[in-house]
């Protein structure tokens, strides 16, 4: 297959959210609580909300600026591309980068919502919870039918609360919500909890996916306080596999047998080794642990239930077939630091040449497993042959995509330890 012809849905991209997002949307009661953007003496935009100051890293904005400008430094809405927080400009990038439709997490609350779960007046945690699901759902989504994957917050701290949430939104049209990989680490009751059960029903009754994001615990893969930053970039999947475990050998899968799982932004490589390693470990011990699957394999449990999703993963490709082709989906991570926009297309069709994925795989990979899995179908608002690669960047001709500095304040890259950046993880 061509790279031109080739359907691009992305099941994990980000966006950063526009300082005006909650203008009209919270109870008036709330107004002057509601989370608002401040611009510090030092020029950095942050959020702040509850007493906390989240600024907007810029790890989490680097679309289109020179890997040298990469860092934790905060950074300001002038120092973005616009395609970070305004859904216009993004749709824009998504044509330059051929990207027809992509579903985007949140940046200042948390992956999982986590920074409101923690707020202490839990009527205004709610009040703004829900109206961050009608911002992102009316607004972000809603704006352009068809090119973005609805997505919302879970109300956290109430399981009930949680699954009245899944309903509301998906009366709207959103069958997807977000969530922690490790409820334990937030003081949540963990994945082996009963506690959960009415927001699994809930999911289970509206057909809604739950998408465990990388680090959506807050908790990094940190070694030792003193070990370079690239300690941590590097062993960020591992959260993600002990969120799998703890999902396949817990009661969850067994109590909602349809229950459906995103891995998000998790990678792929892993996922031999660990399915050998679950069924190994089913087949030594579950005698003595008490695990019963019937005449099924934990690694069976794992297809049933779990979606896996890459960026870049050449090994994940070589071993799809291990994997599983039907539980994989393709990820682009605009505007992240691992993102390949706008080369993302050509990135993947050349590692896909060299693997020999058939076309039939191809196409599952870049949209068919996502349409599937996320209940999304872009070809209701948009003619299957003007959504490739090729139609689309046609309609962005003429849009700069070209790397350039965004560092209008010369700042020197921050010297922070792993230590003190796990310390105030705020995803």
């Amino acid at each position: 297959m061509h790279t031109d012809d080739m359907i691009m849905i992305s099941v994990d991209d980000h966006l950063v959210e526009p300082p005006h997002m909650f203008e009209g949307r919270i109870p008036s009661k709330y107004a002057d609580r509601a989370p608002r953007v401040e611009r510090t003496p030092n020029g950095d935009d942050i959020w702040v909300f509850n007493g906390e100051q989240i600024p907007n890293i810029g790890l989490n904005a680097v679309a289109g600026r020179p890997k040298e400008e990469y860092g934790v430094n905060p950074t300001a809405f002038d120092e973005m591309r616009p395609g970070c927080f305004d859904h216009d400009e993004r749709v824009k990038d998504m044509n330059a980068g051929g990207v027809l439709a992509c579903m985007c997490f949140p940046s200042f609350p948390g992956f999982s919502g986590r920074l409101f779960a923690a707020c202490d007046d839990k009527d205004l945690a709610l009040a703004v919870t829900r109206a961050y699901n009608d911002w992102h759902i009316d607004e972000w989504c809603g704006t352009h039918p068809g090119r973005f994957i609805p997505m919302a917050l879970p109300i956290l701290w109430d399981p009930e609360l949680a699954a009245d949430e899944v309903r509301r939104v998906a009366e709207k049209g959103c069958h997807s919500i977000t969530f922690t990989e490790n409820p334990a680490a937030l003081d949540f009751p963990s994945f082996h909890d009963p506690h959960w059960d009415p927001l699994w029903k809930a999911l289970v009754d509206e057909g809604s996916i739950l998408n465990v994001h990388l680090g959506s615990s807050g908790k990094l893969a940190v070694t030792a306080p003193d070990a370079p930053m690239d300690v941590m970039i590097t062993l960020q999947p591992m959260n993600i596999c002990m969120a799998a475990a703890d999902l396949v050998w817990s009661r969850v899968f067994k109590e909602f047998p349809s229950l459906t799982v995103a891995l998000s932004e998790g990678g792929t490589g892993w996922i031999p080794y660990f399915l050998d390693r679950l069924d190994r470990t089913y087949d030594m011990h579950h005698l003595w642990t008490g695990q019963e699957f019937g005449d099924k394999m934990p690694s069976d449990i794992f297809r049933e239930h779990i979606l896996t999703c890459f960026i870049a993963d050449p090994v994940g490709l070589a071993l799809r077939d291990e994997i599983g082709i039907d539980n994989m989906c393709w990820e682009q991570d605009y505007p992240h630091s691992d993102s390949s926009w706008p080369e993302a297309p050509d990135e993947l069709n050349t590692m896909a040449a060299k693997y020999a994925v058939a076309d039939s795989d191809l196409n599952k990979l870049t949209h068919e497993n996502a349409m599937r899995w996320y209940r999304f179908d872009p070809f209701a608002h948009r003619a299957k042959e003007q959504s490739t690669v090729r139609a689309l960047r046609a309609e962005a001709a003429g849009r700069d995509v070209s790397v350039r500095s965004m560092n209008k304040r010369n700042l020197e890259p921050a010297k922070i330890s792993l230590g003190e950046l796990a310390a105030n993880a705020t995803a």
